[in-house]
């Protein structure tokens, strides 16, 4: 068994831990028979729950994994790699130098300090002991250690055998088991000590990464996958962080991919159709130089707290898949995990696909329900960034298809004939064939759009219908549609009776055939079409956004893409989210002055915004926020209303900034 005198590191007799200086390449050369490592020690087992009732993250996690590899003969096969603590730099390519300072100090709490301090550890899901920073440490530099032996083609492949697990440590906060992130602190370093740029994190941990993906979100270099329960955000993290439109943010954008799945139950049928459908797709066309897994296996069939089925099977079969990607260079980590039978059982059939040996064979296999419309809602927003995502491969088809009409058309030509019969709104004419294939019938206005000086631009997604509603299982059609047809006769009364003209554009395009561009892309070209054809040379003087839903993201690129002429005549944004997205913010530095002084964000009195763990810097961004109470995104507009209304009235008056 591999013991800490083994560890090849050069450190003075009085270096304290989190110091030691190894040499300059702590991966020896080896023998060329060996293609596979791993990294064990049993000193990341100093890290335990010394209470009576002991804890689900347990030392004995990796021991019976690394005696299952032994008692199966495949450590034979493989090179040992000595293990090391993280250095300082290292981390801090990540972390912050207080998360740093904050972890180091642990070692040093005496026990009246962690009595004193274990409602806050409790609070952030950790406990903490002397023995916690050391093992921290070697966990995260044994991540470090096995990517850095693939990434310089000393081996091909590697598992990190190591705890307390990393992907929930975010870059300025410990949480969830989690310390530093193991798996973001070796992808930086593999990116500055080696010439691989192009990294692939695949985290089929049962519970979302949200370290991982906050410390790489707005990192094109970095693509970042999770499977997860997610359960509309209220599954470990919780939160809209892990939601299927939470992809990235800036240059990052489209380089998150989460698939976050309903509810529990979740096996080898779902998790292959999503590597199927979305996993595999986007990692072609990304084309990584390394790959590495988050290896969480607490999705395992018979793991009391991910509740889901995965088989050791199916864990062969998805690293069978990944192992095809980068030339073949992957390092699996270990994360989550607390069934001892299911973790060790489910590793061993990993290593052996690291060894080159073939998965078991699985069943015919058919995805439930529940996994084949979050795979379609997916892929309907990653085929936004990502070419390879085709959402009607994707699209759960029933047998009378090809003679049905979708709800979503139905509804949509239903309220285009409400506007123009009921208020004698005209329809906006595209000048492009491209335009007006995808945006026909669905860009209402005013009969006084170029006469009136003061003008309501209202962008929302009404169509989507699948996207809407909280469940399809107990659908209402009839319910939930009236919701915005009624939210458009008020507002239309409104406008109407305050003399403004309307333009009223709903932005879920048509599903054009052999359409080249993403639904945001096309969004992004209609918006700026209709304010530079329209808006802009209208007679208006004062506009006024409002954005319900997936219509208030365009509104804000269109400021960021013309916010010279924009900050002439708008006079605010008012932004309706659901609990389940963040406002959006202006990156361009002008449009975000003017937004904090011009701003309006409805959301629901439960969103992630109004809880007690929100950063202050996120509700500074926005002028003023207001909650309702109200969960569901399609009548949140119809409750906000009055606050719609009077802060249009402010903004029209100049004294919403005051």
């Amino acid at each position: 068994m591999p013991s800490s005198a083994q560890t090849p590191m050069d450190v003075d007799s009085d270096t304290r831990v989190g110091q030691s200086r190894p040499r300059a390449s702590s991966v020896p050369i080896h023998p060329p028979t060996y293609n596979v490592g791993y990294i064990y020690s049993s000193e990341m087992m100093s890290h335990f729950c010394p209470g009576p009732d002991g804890h689900p993250e347990q030392p004995t996690r990796i021991q019976r994994i690394w005696q299952n590899l032994v008692q199966h003969q495949l450590t034979k096969e493989m090179k040992w790699l000595p293990i090391r603590e993280v250095l300082r730099h290292e981390a801090l390519l990540v972390h912050s130098e207080d998360h740093w300072d904050k972890v180091i100090a642990i070692q040093y709490m005496t026990d009246q300090d962690r009595a004193d301090s274990e409602s806050y550890y409790d609070q952030m899901s950790l406990y903490v002991m002397q023995g916690t920073t050391r093992a921290a440490l070697l966990s995260c530099g044994g991540v470090v250690e096995a990517c850095l032996a693939v990434a310089r083609n000393e081996l091909k492949r590697s598992f990190a055998i190591v705890r307390p697990p990393g992907h929930h440590a975010e870059p300025d906060e410990h949480m969830g088991f989690c310390f530093f992130n193991n798996v973001a602190v070796a992808a930086k370093a593999v990116q500055q000590c080696t010439p691989l740029k192009r990294i692939l994190i695949l985290d089929w941990d049962v519970h979302h990464g949200n370290g991982t993906q906050r410390a790489f979100n707005d990192d094109p270099s970095v693509l970042y996958i999770s499977l997860h329960r997610y359960e509309q955000g209220a599954f470990y993290p919780t939160g809209p962080f892990g939601a299927a439109d939470s992809c990235g943010e800036g240059p990052g954008l489209g380089y998150s991919v989460n698939i976050p799945w309903p509810c529990k139950g979740m096996g080898d049928a779902e998790y292959i159709y999503a590597f199927q459908k979305i996993v595999m797709p986007i990692a072609i066309e990304f084309a990584p130089e390394l790959v590495i897994i988050s290896a969480g296996f607490d999705a395992a069939k018979g793991d009391d707290l991910g509740e889901c089925l995965v088989t050791p099977a199916g864990y062969a079969h998805m690293t069978h898949m990944l192992a095809g990607l980068a030339g073949g260079r992957l390092v699996v980590a270990l994360e989550g995990g607390y069934n001892l039978d299911s973790i060790s059982s489910s590793a061993l059939a990993v290593t052996r696909v690291l060894l080159g040996q073939a998965p078991d064979e699985l069943p015919p296999l058919v995805a439930n329900e529940f996994a084949t419309e979050t795979i379609w809602l997916v892929a309907l927003e990653q085929s936004k960034y990502w070419k390879s995502v085709d959402p009607k491969a994707c699209e759960p088809r029933e047998e009378v298809e090809s003679i049905s009409f979708s709800i979503p058309e139905i509804l949509k030509a239903h309220r285009q004939y409400y506007l123009a019969k009921s208020h004698g709104m005209f329809q906006v004419p595209m000048a492009t064939p491209e335009l007006e294939e995808l945006y026909s019938s669905q860009i209402m206005c005013s009969s006084d759009l170029f006469q009136n000086k003061t003008l309501i631009v209202f962008v929302h997604e009404f169509g989507n219908l699948r996207m809407e509603l909280e469940s399809s299982a107990t659908c209402d059609v009839h319910i939930e549609k009236s919701y915005l047809i009624d939210f458009s006769k008020e507002l239309i009364t409104w406008t109407k009776e305050a003399k403004y003209a309307l333009l009223d554009i709903n932005l879920y395009p048509k599903p054009a055939v052999g359409m080249a561009k993403s639904m945001e892309e096309a969004g992004r070209l209609v918006m700026t079409y209709l304010w530079d054809n329209y808006i802009q040379i209208s007679a208006a003087e004062k506009v006024v956004f409002i954005g319900h839903g997936p219509g208030c993201k365009p509104l804000v690129d269109l400021l960021n893409r013309r916010v010279t002429s924009a900050v002439k005549i708008v006079r605010g944004i008012i932004q309706v989210v659901g609990f389940q997205k963040y406002p959006s913010y202006p990156v361009n530095e002008d449009a975000r002055t003017w937004y904090h002084k011009n701003s309006l964000v409805i959301l629901p009195s439960t969103h992630p915004m109004m809880g007690p763990v929100v950063k202050p810097r996120d509700m500074r961004r926005h002028h003023r926020i207001i909650p309702i109470d109200e969960t569901r995104q399609i009548r949140l507009i119809t409750k906000g209303l009055p606050a719609i209304k009077d802060y249009t009235e402010e903004l029209l008056r100049g004294s919403a900034t005051n």
